[in-house]
């Protein structure tokens, strides 16, 4: 484990510019764990999980990723009280709803997405939302209408970047030819690359990549007895490893663990302090193919 004489903290990780003008410690906090039961209601110690997000920011943490439909509501307002939006940038989203047994539902209608900038704007207690992504692209909707939404919110001034996610590289080609897009928020991990495509689209034009489930909810398959084997030569845990490898791996990537423990997050934002060698992150992507 890294020790905190040698945690400097979210810093470690090197930075990205968002559109090339907003800069973020490329470290980040999923702030969706900090919900109740299946993203679903409040947590049980409301408290602690205000404590989780403020140690975020004190760990260096400037850059903050939630939604909507967590809770619903309640992630955005917990970030709200525990004074987050004022030391971080915090993206939020649009386009899914959810039903109290837990379902995620695809909803881009683009009356619905300007409804909901304003509800996400007074939860966070914001003029302005820092990003706005489009949540999960909706067969009910015409991509380039919901997308069309987003472009107008920026333009009269809700949203000051604007993202995707869950798209593919056609989809993300189709939305920049209406918005300038900065981020890109797509499942990718070291023992889950299916969007290698994505990423590397991301990368040629300067886009921002976010990897949602960064860890694999801590099951990372096959990989895991090499991630295991680099861990135990830096003195390290396996998730700081597949982390730290997120970082090595491209420059764009902006990794957001979540989790409802400051214990855990300061493990995670540990991770960018952690430097792998070329060979060991080469190691790493043959692990997972």
């Amino acid at each position: 484990m890294i020790e905190d004489s040698d945690f400097p903290g979210a810093a470690a990780a090197g930075t990205f510019d968002l559109d090339g003008e907003t800069t973020v410690n490329r470290m980040g906090f999923g702030a969706m764990r900090l919900c109740g039961a299946d993203i679903v209601g409040p947590p049980a110690d409301e408290e602690n999980a205000r404590e989780v997000a403020r140690s975020a920011v004190e760990f260096g943490v400037d850059f903050v990723d939630t939604a909507d439909s967590y809770g619903p509501g309640t992630s955005e307002r917990l970030l709200r009280e525990a004074g987050v939006v004022d030391d971080a940038v915090v993206a939020t989203k649009a386009g899914l709803l959810r039903e109290a047994g837990g379902d995620w539902l695809p909803h881009g209608d683009p009356d619905y997405i300007r409804n909901q900038v304003l509800v996400s704007k007074d939860r966070l207690g914001v003029d302005t939302l820092d990003l706005y992504q489009f949540h999960r692209p909706d067969p009910e909707t015409p991509f380039a209408d919901s997308v069309a939404a987003f472009a107008e919110l920026k333009d009269e001034g809700h949203v000051e970047h604007v993202g995707l996610s869950n798209v593919s590289v056609e989809q993300l080609d189709e939305a920049r030819e209406q918005v300038d897009i900065a981020t890109v928020q797509n499942q990718y991990n070291v023992a889950n690359r299916e969007d290698e495509a994505v990423l590397r689209a991301c990368e040629d034009a300067g886009i921002g990549f976010i990897p949602w489930f960064p860890l694999g909810a801590g099951d990372l398959g096959a990989v895991g007895e090499t991630l295991d084997a680099v861990a135990a030569a830096h003195d390290a845990t396996r998730r700081q490893v597949a982390l730290a490898w997120l970082l090595a791996h491209s420059d764009v990537t902006i990794p957001i663990p979540g989790t409802a423990s400051v214990e855990h997050l300061r493990e995670n934002v540990a991770a960018a302090s952690l430097s792998l060698s070329d060979a060991e992150v080469a190691r790493l992507v043959d692990a997972g193919e």
